[in-house]
This record gives structure tokens, C-alpha cells and sequence, in this order.
């Protein structure tokens, strides 16, 4: 790997300021002077020293977020906060969230830059359960459950995947529900509550797969995945192209 593109993928600066750095003698390869940002290094085996201090390259980063509302689920965006400017303590610079939740939607969101685990999670074939948590305006009926179950029309080309609808608790006013999904149409959730008569209110997501969200997480807080939770995800060292 050459020894520009090692310092940027670690998030020292761009390529042409890490080139700078480099000439100017901030950049050191097992103790010496680099040749310069062409020069070839080992990741895990040489020593690169940046301004003295060692960087250490790191290929996968992986990071579980309470995602709060009011965010977007992007990388940029010109309107509003997103989910990576969260993300204060990371190495990488091409980190990306795992799918989408709505701005108004809180809980578990994946960030990752691991191509492999992207499509694993998200392809349609794939059918990941997805369980969410929300409030919703009505009283959910034993008709509702059936027909969640049965999969429904929510204005696509085909009815929904059959879903499981779980009722928690209701005041007469509104209900309090759990629902798990196995596919990620836009909107999905709300479009099926939409679908018998009612408005979800507030929505989280508890859970994704195998990983669910951690309950010491509060809104806005993050950590990274254990390496028991990336391999319970089906992590793959293979390189892949980002989903």
C-alpha cells in the first residue's frame, strides 16, 4: 500500500496534504525518512509514526448509534446534522450508515465501512428482521396483527412481506407496539400503519439482525461493535465494494 493513501485512509488529511506532511519531514517509516508518499509500506508490520505519534491502520471500523431524531441517516447533507458527524472518535474517513432511518425516527444504526456487511444486511434477498418499537394512534386490533401477518398493500408493486405485529399495551388513545420486518421499503412501517387507519407516533429501532442496541446507549451515543457482535453479523475480511 503506498504510504500516501495508508495516512489518508486513516484520516491524517487528504492526499495532497498528506504528501505535503511527508516533504516537509512529519512522517516517519520504521524510524526513518520516507522516500517519499509512493513509498510502499506493510499495514500491521511496518511502524508509521505521524508527528511522533504512531498510526495504527485499521481496514474495518465498525460502530453501533442510538441514532437521535432530528439527524439524517447520510454521510453529508446541506440541510441538516447527520448521522457520521456523531461519530467523533473514529480512524477511518469512509465510513458510511448501514440503510436509513427517518429524521424522526430514533434507535440502532450501523456504521461501518465494510462494503461486504452493507450488502449482507441490506439486499433484498437477503430478508435481515428488522424490530422496531413504537407508539402508534389507535388501538391495534387482532385484525391488524392477522393482516400484518398476511403482508399488506402499501401502494407497491407487490404486498409487504408478512410482518409480526405484537401489541405491548393501549390507554384507549393510542398503542404501544413491537414490530418485526424482514425488508426495508421506504417509509415501511409507517405506510403500514397508514394502511389500518393509524399514525406511529414515535418509532425506534431495537434491533438488526443478530445486533441489537445496546441499553446503555443513551440518544446520540455510540460505541464500537464487539468482535463477538461482527461475527455474529456474518463479518467478512473479503474486500468488497461499498453497497
Amino acid at each position: 500500500m503506498r504510504l500516501d493513501k495508508y495516512l489518508a485512509d486513516m484520516g491524517i488529511g487528504t492526499r495532497s496534504e498528506v504528501k505535503q506532511s511527508i516533504h516537509k519531514g512529519k512522517v516517519r517509516v520504521n524510524g526513518a525518512l520516507p522516500t517519499g508518499p509512493n513509498q510502499h509500506v506493510q499495514p500491521g508490520a511496518d511502524e508509521i509514526l505521524y508527528q511522533g505519534e504512531p498510526v495504527a491502520y485499521q481496514e474495518y471500523e465498525y460502530f453501533m448509534l442510538n441514532k437521535p431524531q432530528g439527524c439524517v441517516s447520510a454521510v453529508t447533507d446541506p440541510q441538516y446534522p447527520t448521522v457520521l458527524d456523531l461519530i467523533d472518535k473514529k480512524n477511518r474517513k469512509d465510513l458510511f450508515p448501514v440503510g436509513r432511518l427517518d429524521r424522526d425516527t430514533e434507535g440502532l444504526l450501523l456504521i461501518t465501512n465494510d462494503g461486504k456487511l452493507c450488502h449482507n444486511l441490506l439486499a433484498p434477498g437477503k430478508h435481515v428482521p428488522k424490530t422496531y418499537f413504537a407508539r402508534v394512534s389507535g388501538i391495534v386490533a387482532e385484525e391488524d396483527i392477522a393482516q400484518f401477518a398476511r403482508g399488506m398493500d402499501i401502494g407497491e408493486d407487490r404486498d409487504t412481506l408478512p410482518a409480526k405485529l405484537q401489541l405491548l399495551s393501549d390507554d384507549g388513545t393510542y398503542s404501544e407496539i413491537m414490530l418485526t420486518i424482514t425488508e426495508g421499503k421506504f417509509h415501511q412501517v409507517k405506510r403500514m400503519f397508514q394502511a389500518v387507519g393509524k399514525e406511529v407516533l414515535y418509532l425506534k429501532r431495537i434491533s438488526m439482525g443478530s445486533l441489537k442496541l445496546d441499553d446503555s446507549l443513551q440518544t446520540g451515543e455510540f460505541r464500537q461493535l464487539t468482535e463477538e457482535e461482527i461475527q455474529l453479523l456474518g463479518h467478512t475480511k473479503e474486500n468488497t465494494k461499498r453497497c
